[in-house]
């Protein structure tokens, strides 16, 4: 990384290289506060088919599941639709465009971002895999219960809010 400057808030060296990318599924179980991640190569139906099957081995059968995800066609794929309408326990929630603060998950990313990966030097995916590992076996052994500051009131006033300024957002 290079320092910031006058005019420019940070940069790279000419011989910045990236090693690869991963795919970080998530899934925060908000009575508890424990995160479920799975790192893949891609971030296709088929990936999210696996995670999907993943978390519901994860879930006590008794639970209803409450899945809130934004409207990437991997999330509204028809394999997916049919795996989910095969599973009446599982709902899904889109959120509006531009709302994914209305996603708990959300909230946990916002974390991991500046706290495990951002401004971090990876040699290869693994390593960077390596890392989230730690940081959610971390982050799960202090987990608490996510708990809405927000009222009711407010979240459907601003989420309404979004559905007026960009028209073809309510779901």
């Amino acid at each position: 990384m290079l320092p910031m400057g006058l005019g420019y808030v940070e940069g790279v060296t000419h011989d910045y290289r990236r090693h690869g990318t991963t795919t970080l599924f998530a899934a925060l179980g908000t009575a508890k506060g424990k995160v479920l991640r799975q790192c893949r190569q891609r971030h296709r139906h088929q990936e999210y088919l696996g995670f999907l099957t993943e978390s519901e081995k994860n879930v006590l059968e008794t639970l209803e599941v409450h899945i809130i995800v934004d409207n990437y066609a991997t999330h509204k794929h028809p394999r997916v639709k049919r795996w989910l309408a095969a599973r009446p326990r599982f709902h899904v929630h889109f959120t509006p465009t531009y709302a994914s603060w209305l996603n708990p998950v959300e909230i946990w990313f916002n974390r991991i971002t500046p706290q495990a990966i951002r401004r971090g030097t990876f040699r290869s995916v693994k390593e960077l895999v390596e890392k989230i590992d730690q940081y959610v076996r971390a982050s799960n052994t202090h987990a608490q219960p996510f708990v809405w500051t927000a009222t009711a009131d407010w979240i459907f006033a601003k989420s309404s809010d979004y559905v007026n300024v960009f028209p073809g957002t309510a779901h």
